[in-house]
């Protein structure tokens, strides 16, 4: 089986995989220096899009085909549907549960960082901005804003970036914790993408604790699959598969 993705989710699945057994590979994108590694083979870096990983599936005879990516990753999701498609392997998607909006929180539902970078100055003047790299230069334009923008890595020295400074971190954050970077850096606006998971919850809580605007950048839309939310529901699926090909 191959595991796409080195999110905890993906990592949990293989270990859980192969203690039932299973013969795990993991692929990793390769864009984090010193990832935590998941238990079993490793490969990183891309397939060249589809067919590459068409072909990667038949010379390795992959007989199952989880996707585990970051949920904001559709360019692989999509890649792999279609690979998968191709040569007849069963794929499952391992999608973390969105957060939801709860009493309190001040949402502005948005479809993409240029969407979200449009919004922005009409709700603050400073702004905690907790994206990926790659969208970083949407908001480069906005030279009137002031933002902390905290990412794993430094983005590259080509890299387009607001005025501002850089603030590196990777969870688990705490709710106390990211109230008190909030007020410390006089926070206005909050923007994320919903990427789910607890780790990165407490921004969330802090800006509902502090009455603050949270501009939420929706997932993009995914191709049809069989969906579980957690490892536990993935390793189900396997089993069911596995008793299936036996």
């Amino acid at each position: 089986m191959l595991i796409l993705g080195g999110t905890g989710d993906a990592r949990r699945l293989a270990s859980l995989a192969a203690t039932a057994g299973f013969d795990v590979i993991s692929s990793l994108a390769g864009r984090t220096t010193n990832p935590d590694l998941p238990e079993g083979e490793v490969r990183v870096g891309g397939f060249g899009r589809a067919d590459g990983l068409a072909a990667y599936l038949r010379a390795e005879s992959v007989e199952l085909l989880v996707d585990a990516t970051h949920p904001f990753a559709d360019r692989i999701s999509v890649s792999a549907a279609v690979a998968a498609a191709t040569i007849g392997v069963p794929r499952l998607l391992l999608e973390r549960p969105r957060w939801e909006e709860t009493p309190g929180d001040r949402w502005v539902r948005v479809e993409s960082a240029d969407a979200a970078a449009t919004a922005l100055p009409r709700l603050a003047q400073r702004v905690f901005l907790t994206i990926g790299r790659q969208e970083l230069a949407a908001f480069a334009p906005l030279e009137h804003l002031w933002f902390l923008y905290r990412m794993i890595e430094a983005p590259g020295v080509e890299t387009p970036r607001p005025p501002g400074d850089l603030l590196l971190g990777r969870g688990p954050f705490s709710d106390d914790g990211e109230r008190a970077l909030m007020e410390a850096h006089r926070i206005e606006a909050l923007v994320t993408r919903n990427s789910g998971g607890e780790e990165t919850y407490p921004k969330i809580a802090a800006a509902r604790s502090l009455g603050l605007p949270v501009v939420m950048i929706d997932r993009p839309r995914l191709p049809a699959s069989d969906i579980v939310d957690g490892p536990a529901g993935a390793l189900t699926w396997l089993m069911a598969q596995a008793a299936r090909l036996s």
